[in-house]
């Protein structure tokens, strides 16, 4: 993504999960090895049964996991998931019920990197 992501933009992202899906992610920062968000879906992933995992990634070194028992997706239909940067935490706006929030745990000053996998993906938009 060439656009800069900068503090109070939001990010959606709309998808069709596919049937059989073990999990998908989206992840944002710099670059691979930096992270400001890692948001992972897990229908039935390593031992985690229909659960969302949030982490970051710093040089490389992941941070300590946040897992959400939350879990409103459902294989074989359509999703969208925004994400709202904000001084010190991200808001991540599910496809229903309440927002989940993520700490930055870094600065950051521009999201230049993005990249959404296992999700047929059909669009991605900056607001």
């Amino acid at each position: 993504m060439a656009t800069k992501i900068r503090l109070g933009s939001q990010v959606e992202v709309e998808g069709f999960i596919p049937h059989g899906c073990k999990r998908f992610f989206i992840n944002m920062g710099k670059d691979s090895n930096n992270k400001v968000i890692h948001f992972d879906v897990r229908f039935d992933y390593l031992a985690d049964q229909r659960k969302i995992v949030l982490n970051s990634m710093k040089d490389g070194v992941r941070g300590s996991e946040q897992r959400e028992g939350f879990f409103p997706f459902q294989e074989g239909s359509d999703t969208k998931v925004s994400f709202t940067f904000e001084n010190d935490k991200i808001i991540i706006q599910l496809p229903s019920g309440n927002p989940l929030s993520f700490p930055i745990r870094f600065p950051i000053t521009d999201i230049t990197f993005v990249s959404v996998v296992e999700l047929e993906t059909k669009s991605i938009t900056l607001k």
